[in-house]
């Protein structure tokens, strides 16, 4: 209760510091709204000429980017640092948060908001709508979903970034990370042979972002819930682990060689 009562302060924090610039803000957001909109036009053109890809429809489409674009934005409302933790590593920034009595992960990723995360989060429920599957238990599993999927993304981005304590760089690694989990989790699963299912799956789980959650929402199933409940626990777990590991190296004085 002690952190979810820290969490909710941070949160609120960032929101007023969003809102102190409230037409930048709005713009940003419905910018990313558009955006979004636009890029999911080449599906609505793709679907007006083939009706199905593989057994998905275009109904499912605005489920898989309602839950992606959803996460995507939740992420960065919630935990904005998510997106540039490499570079706080690198360039030594993380002693301030170590000097604090919090945790130091959770302090650092809360610790800014994006503003056009709004856009996208708004966007993701959109999207939910115009699929035609909103019902009153479809809206509870698409919420669920939403989390789940935060979940491992943000998990993802944390290990992924923790290598800079080793590898002492972050931005280039972190672009490359985002750019796949986004680009993959958009597109249908039933592309990809079982191969590259599995890479989806567990290296880069684009699956728990895109075609799994999207599936749960369409239909609740006791197996799906159990994987993405799966999923997010053990994503979570190495990027706690792997956080903390690299923090011993950071202790030992490797923001002073990344800036030498």
């Amino acid at each position: 209760m002690k952190e979810l009562k820290f969490l909710t302060a941070l949160w609120k924090t960032n929101l007023a510091s969003a809102m102190e610039y409230r037409v930048a803000f709005i713009s940003q957001s419905i910018g990313m709204i558009l955006n979004d909109g636009v890029y999911f036009l080449v599906w609505i053109i793709f679907f007006n000429r083939f009706k199905d890809i593989r057994g998905w429809q275009l109904s499912d489409m605005f489920l898989v980017f309602g839950v992606s674009a959803g996460a995507f934005g939740l992420t960065g409302m919630l935990f904005g640092n998510a997106f540039n933790l490499g570079e706080i590593i690198v360039n030594g920034r993380l002693d301030y948060y170590l000097s604090l009595p919090r945790p130091t992960l959770l302090h650092v990723l809360a610790s800014r908001a994006v503003p056009s995360g709004f856009g996208d989060f708004m966007y993701g429920f959109v999207s939910f709508f115009a699929s035609g599957q909103f019902s009153a238990d479809g809206l509870g599993r698409f919420i669920l979903a939403l989390i789940l999927a935060m979940s491992v993304f943000v998990s993802f981005l944390v290990i992924v970034q923790s290598l800079a304590f080793w590898l002492g760089t972050g931005g280039a690694v972190t672009d490359i990370a985002i750019n796949a989990m986004v680009t993959f989790a958009l597109y249908p699963i039933t592309l990809f042979n079982n191969s590259s299912k599995l890479i989806l799956f567990i290296v880069i789980p684009a699956a728990f972002m895109g075609a799994v959650p999207a599936g749960f929402v369409r239909g609740f199933s006791w197996s799906s819930l159990g994987l993405m409940l799966l999923a997010a626990a053990g994503f979570l777990t190495l990027a706690l682990s792997l956080f903390h590991l690299g923090l011993h190296r950071y202790e030992s004085g490797s923001a002073i060689q990344v800036e030498v």
